[in-house]
C-alpha cells in the first residue's frame, strides 16, 4: 500500500495533522529517568540509551491516540555511537507496535552505489522506518535510488525544498535565469519525481519539507506541487503559528503533517504545563492538532467526514 495512502488513512482515523519529533537532548530528560538510568548503567552511554527509550516510550505512549506519525531525529542518536542507533532502532519498533507510522529524519543523499547503501539502510524492505528525509542537491542521481526503494518497498521519501532555518534563502531564495527560485525548481523536480508513485487518494509517496515559517513561499509551492505530500517544520519552538501552514494543505484538507519536537517532548519543562512529562505532551498535542484543524476550517470551511 503506497505510503502517503497509509499516512492519509491514520490522519483521518486520529484526526490530526501532527508529526511528533522525537529529538531526546539527555539534559532535558526528566531527572528521575536519567537518575534510574544511571542506578542501572552508571554514567555510561549504557545508561543514556535506556534514558533515551524509556523518554521515547512515555511520549509514544502519551501521544499514539491523537498523531498519525512521528519523527526521530538521527544526529541525537548517532551522538551516542552504536548504543544511540540501538535506542533509535527500539524507538522506531515500539512505535510500530502502537500503530504508528514513522519518519526517519536522517537527511540522507549521495549518488551510485553509496544512495544505493543509504536506501537499502532506511527504506529497505527490512527496515521498519516508513520515510526517509533526503537533501536534493545532487540531483537526479541523488534522489532516484530512494524513489525505487519507494516503490518497490511502499516507503516515503521527504524532499528538502524550502526549510524553516534563518539562512535558508542564501542559497533556496537564488534567481535563476527562467525567472523561478531555486526553491520552485527544486519543487517542480520533485512533482516530477513523484509521478509514477501516486497512490490511490492523488498523493505521491514522493514528498516535500517545506518551512512553516515561509507561508508565502508555501502557498507558491503548494500550487506546483499538487501531488506531493508535505512535511512542515517550524511550528511552536520556531515560530510558525497555525495560520502559517493551512497554505501547505490542499483545498481536501490534506497533503501535510505539521511537526513540532520541543514543543511537545518538553512541554513538561514550560511554566503553564504540568511537570508530567507524558501529561504535558498529550496536552500540548491535543492543543496543536485542535489550532491546526480550526485554521483548516476557518479557511477552507473543512470538517472531517
Amino acid at each position: 500500500m503506497n505510503f502517503t495512502d497509509r499516512l492519509i488513512a491514520k490522519v483521518k482515523e486520529k484526526k490530526s495533522h501532527v508529526c511528533v519529533g522525537l529529538d531526546p537532548r539527555l539534559d532535558r530528560i526528566p531527572d528521575k529517568i536519567r537518575e534510574e538510568a544511571i542506578k542501572k548503567y552508571g554514567e555510561t552511554k549504557e545508561a543514556v540509551v535506556d534514558a533515551f527509550l524509556t523518554f521515547n516510550q512515555g511520549i509514544i505512549d502519551a501521544v499514539k491516540d491523537d498523531v498519525a506519525i512521528i519523527k526521530p531525529q538521527m544526529a541525537f542518536y548517532e551522538k551516542y555511537g552504536y548504543q544511540g542507533i540501538k535506542a533509535f532502532e527500539k524507538t522506531v519498533a515500539y512505535a510500530k507496535k502502537q500503530g504508528l507510522l514513522v519518519i526517519t529524519d536522517a537527511k540522507r543523499n549521495d549518488i551510485g552505489s553509496t544512495a544505493k547503501a543509504y536506501a537499502d539502510s532506511y527504506l529497505g524492505s527490512s527496515s521498519k522506518s516508513d520515510s526517509l528525509t533526503v537533501t536534493p542537491y545532487l540531483g537526479s542521481d541523488g534522489i532516484k535510488p530512494f524513489i525505487t526503494h519507494c516503490q518497490a518497498n511502499d516507503k516515503g521519501v521527504f524532499i528538502l525544498v524550502k526549510t524553516s532555518n534563518p539562512s535558508a534563502g542564501e542559497l533556496q531564495d537564488l534567481e535563476l535565469k527562467d525567472g523561478d527560485r531555486v526553491y520552485e525548481k527544486l519543487a517542480r523536480l520533485v512533482e516530477d519525481w513523484g509521478m509514477d508513485s501516486i497512490g490511490d487518494k492523488g498523493y505521491s509517496s514522493v514528498g516535500a519539507v517545506i518551512g512553516a515559517t515561509y507561508p508565502q513561499e508555501a502557498r507558491k509551492l503548494r500550487k506546483i506541487m499538487k501531488h506531493n505530500y508535505f512535511l512542515v517544520p517550524g511550528y511552536g519552538a520556531q515560530g510558525g503559528g497555525a495560520k502559517d501552514v493551512v497554505p501547505c494543505f490542499n483545498q481536501d484538507g490534506l497533503g501535510a503533517v505539521v511537526n513540532s519536537s520541543r514543543g511537545i517532548i518538553f512541554a513538561y519543562q514550560q511554566e503553564d504545563c504540568s511537570n508530567d512529562y507524558q501529561q504535558a505532551a498529550k496536552k500540548a498535542v491535543l492543543d496543536m492538532k485542535e489550532d491546526i484543524n480550526t485554521a483548516l476550517q476557518e479557511v477552507n470551511k473543512l470538517t472531517w467526514e
